[in-house]
């Protein structure tokens, strides 16, 4: 009991600090479910954030970090904190696979509708397989993957999610102002691959939601 005790504030601590802006990451995963047809979720470089289990009933977790293999293996601990605060009636389903996410996953092809990617590198690159056509990608822009997928031919954009006086709100109009450099180059898988961020963009939403099209 006593080790369950301290497995179960170890989790909550993991997950507090995670959580220091309550209902944040929640908020952004209520606006992506707006766009959303399915609820089948890939969320690779993960770490604790099981905001994601709030909105969707089913979400694989993928990461390597070993405080995230710690946090997952409490099961009920993990359980605990996402029926506390789910928005849907029925069971969560959420998987942890302890892995880099570019390795095999042992997935059968095409098996989610959304795949997330925040602040874990090019996660459209090294997962986009495991989206089904017409799937979305959630990215954001900070370590350069909305970049990335938008320069890919896999990919294109469905909608920005933007953030104003506390709320997030996707929108499908007028994405032809997105996605434009502030200076004057050429967007390459090389370019971003170096520098390891994203460009900087004439506008920034805090999130694009991308399309996977059908070849």
């Amino acid at each position: 009991m006593r080790h369950r005790e301290m497995s179960g504030q170890a989790t909550d601590k993991l997950w507090a600090i995670q959580n220091r802006h309550p209902g944040d990451r929640e908020g952004l995963f209520a606006a992506t479910a707006e766009l959303l047809d399915g609820d089948r979720v890939l969320y690779p470089g993960s770490y604790v954030d099981v905001a994601a289990s709030f909105v969707f009933p089913d979400v694989t977790y993928v990461d390597s970090d070993a405080r995230a293999k710690r946090f997952f293996a409490d099961g009920s601990g993990v359980e605990r904190i996402v029926a506390a605060n789910k928005r849907y009636g029925g069971p969560s389903r959420f998987t942890f696979i302890h892995a880099d996410y570019g390795s095999d996953l042992g997935f059968p092809g095409e098996g989610f509708d959304l795949l997330v990617s925040l602040y874990a590198g090019f996660v459209s690159r090294a997962c986009k397989q495991h989206l089904r056509t017409g799937g979305l990608l959630l990215a954001n822009n900070s370590h350069g993957d909305a970049g990335m997928a938008s320069i890919d031919p896999d990919f294109e954009l469905a909608a920005v999610v933007e953030k104003r006086d506390g709320a997030y709100r996707p929108s499908t109009q007028s994405l032809d102002r997105y996605l434009i450099p502030k200076r004057n180059e050429r967007v390459t898988a090389a370019l971003l691959q170096r520098m390891g961020r994203g460009v900087a963009y004439t506008r920034s939403p805090a999130t694009y939601v991308f399309r996977k099209a059908s070849g």
